[in-house]
C-alpha cells in the first residue's frame, strides 16, 4: 500500500477508540496556542475516523498549513495508514453525535445515536438518531441514498446530497445539515429547504422534535401556509392551469434520458408507467407525440431487460467475490450494487448484499487489528532494543569504573555511577544478579543516596527535627514510640533537607552572578 500524502487535519483525544474529536489549526501562530492548551493531551488516528489507531503528533509550518502526522516507523520511513478521510470534515460524524447528545440532554430526551454503515459504506457517512418512536438519519455524503420511507427515519441531508424537485413538492420541505469551523471545533447548523424558497439556517437549539419530526421555525411557517385556507375576494373559482401535453411529454422524455444516463432502473420503471398513462390520455390528433412516446417506451423496456441481466450478473459476481478473498473487488461490486440496484431487491439479493457488507466490515476490522498488532510489535521491539542498548551501556560503565578504580576523582566517580543507575533502570530484567550486586557496591562506594554525609553534624544538630521532634542539640530518634534512649547517629532527611536546599540556592546565585562581583 502506498503512503497517503494528504494532510491529516482531524484527530481524537485520549485514545484510539475515543469519540472526542478536534481539528488542528492551519496557521502556525494558532498552533502554538493549541499546543499550550493541549500540553498534557495525546492525539490519535481514531478508529471511528477510519484510522489506524496509532498516536499522532502535530507538525508546525510557516510556509504551508499545519497538520497532524504519524510518528515514523523504527526504520525511519513514514508510517503507512489506510485512512480515507483526512480533511477538516473527516470528523463531522463525531461532532454531529456530540452536538446531538448535548441538544437532547438540554431537552431531557433520550435517543440512541449510532454510526450506521448500511451496505458496508465507510464509517462517517450516516449517523442514526433513534427515538422510542421514529428518528433521524443524517446523510453527511452521497454514499447512501436517502429513503423517505425508511422505517420512520426522517432523512437530514448534507450539503453535497442532492434532492429532486418532485421530492420537495411532495414533502413540502426537507432538512439539511452543515458544519462550520469554529476554532478547533465544528458547529452544527440545520437548514430547511423548500421548493421555490431559499434554504433558511438555524442553530440546533432553535430546533425541536415534534410529531411531524424535526421542526425549525421555517417548518412552522411552511406548515401554516400550506394548511391555512386562502381567502379569495371573489366567489368565482379559478381554473387550474394544466401543463400542455407536448410540454408534459418533453419533461417525461428528458427525465427518462437522465435516469438512463445514471443507470437508475427504479426511476426508469416509474417513468415508463407515467409515459404509458400519458399515451392513453393523448387524443388522436397528437399522433406525432404518441409515436415519439411509444418509441421511447419500447426502447426503455429493452434497456430495462438488459439492466435486469446486468443486475443478475452483478449480484452473481458479488455472491462469489468474498470466497475469492479479494476485498477490493467486493467493495467495488458492492458500490455498484448500491448505486444501480438499491431498490426493489429480492430476498436473495438482500442476502447477498448483506453478506458482502458484513465481509467488508470484518475485513476492515481485521485490518485495523492487524495494524494495531504491528504497531504493538514495533513498540515492543523498540523497547527491547532500548533495553538491550541500556544493558550494553551498563556493562561498559562497570568495566570503566573497575578499570579506573580509586585513581579517579570522587566527582567523576559519582557522575559515572549516576549514569550507571539510569542505564540500569532502562535495562530492567536484562541485568543478571552479578551486575546488580556490582551496581549496588558502586552506589555505596560513591555514597549516592546518603545525603546525611553531605552535611556535618555541627550544622544539622543546631536545628529541630520535624519528623521525630528532636530539639536542637539532640540526635534524632530511631523510633518515636521507643522513648528518648532510642537515638541514632544519623539524622532524618527532613532535618538536613533545608540545609541542602539553602546550599543549592546559594550555589545557583553564585553561578548567575555577573563576573567581577
Amino acid at each position: 500500500m502506498r503512503g497517503d500524502k494528504r494532510q491529516i487535519q482531524t484527530a481524537v483525544l485520549g485514545s484510539a477508540d475515543s469519540e472526542e474529536p478536534l481539528m488542528l489549526p492551519l496557521e502556525a501562530i494558532e498552533l502554538d496556542a493549541f499546543r499550550r492548551h493541549h500540553e498534557h493531551d495525546s492525539f490519535w488516528c481514531g478508529l471511528l475516523l477510519g484510522g489506524c489507531g496509532l498516536q499522532l503528533t502535530t507538525k508546525l509550518y510557516t510556509d504551508r498549513v499545519c497538520h497532524f502526522a504519524h510518528h515514523p516507523g523504527p526504520d525511519g520511513h513514514p508510517h503507512l495508514c489506510g485512512r480515507r478521510a483526512r480533511g477538516v470534515n473527516s470528523a463531522d460524524h463525531l461532532y454531529v453525535k456530540s452536538a446531538a447528545t448535548t441538544w437532547l440532554r438540554s431537552r431531557d430526551q433520550q435517543a440512541e445515536i449510532k454510526f450506521a454503515q448500511p451496505d458496508g459504506v465507510p464509517i462517517g457517512s450516516v449517523v442514526d438518531i433513534r427515538f422510542p418512536r421514529g428518528g433521524l438519519r443524517v446523510h453527511l455524503d452521497q454514499a447512501v441514498e436517502p429513503s423517505w420511507d425508511h422505517d420512520g427515519h426522517e432523512p437530514v441531508l448534507g450539503m453535497s446530497v442532492p434532492v429532486d424537485r418532485d421530492t420537495l413538492i411532495d414533502r413540502w420541505y426537507v432538512h439539511r445539515i452543515r458544519l462550520d469551523s469554529d476554532g478547533t471545533a465544528r458547529r452544527v447548523r440545520i437548514g430547511t429547504e423548500a421548493f421555490a424558497r431559499e434554504t433558511e439556517w438555524f442553530a440546533l437549539d432553535d430546533c425541536e422534535m415534534t410529531q411531524r419530526g424535526l421542526s425549525t421555525p421555517a417548518v412552522e411557517q411552511i406548515v401554516r401556509s400550506r394548511t391555512a385556507r386562502p381567502v379569495t375576494q371573489w366567489g368565482v373559482g379559478r381554473t387550474k392551469k394544466v401543463p400542455d401535453t407536448r410540454a408534459r411529454a418533453a419533461v417525461l422524455l428528458r427525465k427518462l434520458d437522465d435516469a438512463r444516463r445514471v443507470e437508475s432502473a427504479f426511476v426508469v420503471s416509474r417513468l415508463l408507467r407515467d409515459i404509458a398513462t400519458l399515451i392513453a390520455e393523448l387524443p388522436v390528433s397528437n399522433r406525432d407525440i404518441q409515436a415519439q412516446l411509444t418509441a421511447a417506451l419500447s426502447d426503455a423496456q429493452l434497456w430495462l431487460e438488459d439492466q435486469t441481466k446486468m443486475r443478475q450478473e452483478l449480484f452473481s459476481q458479488l455472491a462469489a467475490a468474498p470466497a475469492a478473498g479479494d476485498v477490493l473487488k467486493v467493495r467495488s461490486l458492492l458500490g455498484r450494487v448500491n448505486a444501480t440496484a438499491s431498490h426493489d431487491r429480492t430476498a436473495d439479493e438482500i442476502t447477498i448484499a448483506d453478506a458482502a457488507a458484513s465481509y467488508v466490515a470484518e475485513q476492515q476490522q481485521a485490518y485495523a487489528k492487524q495494524l494495531q498488532a504491528e504497531a504493538a510489535a514495533k513498540l515492543a521491539q523498540q523497547r527491547n532494543a532500548q533495553a538491550q542498548r541500556a544493558a550494553d551501556r551498563v556493562q561498559t560503565l562497570l568495566a570503566t569504573l573497575h578499570r579506573r578504580g580509586t585513581d579517579q576523582s570522587r566527582k567523576t566517580m559519582r557522575k559515572l555511577v549516576r549514569e550507571l543507575m539510569h542505564a540500569a533502570s532502562d535495562a530492567g530484567e536484562l541485568l543478571d544478579a552479578d551486575q546488580q550486586e556490582q551496581i549496588s557496591a558502586w552506589k555505596t562506594r560513591a555514597e549516592i543516596g546518603r545525603p546525611h554525609e553531605q552535611v556535618a553534624r555541627r550544622f544539622w544538630v543546631k536545628r529541630n527535627c520535624p519528623r521525630c521532634q528532636a530539639v536542637a542539640g539532640e540526635n534524632c530518634a530511631t523510633d518515636t514510640h521507643a522513648g528518648a534512649d532510642a537515638v541514632s547517629q544519623t539524622p532524618h532527611y527532613e532535618r538536613i533537607e533545608p540545609i541542602l536546599a539553602e546550599r543549592r540556592a546559594k550555589a545557583e546565585r553564585r553561578r548567575r552572578a555577573p563576573w567581577g562581583v
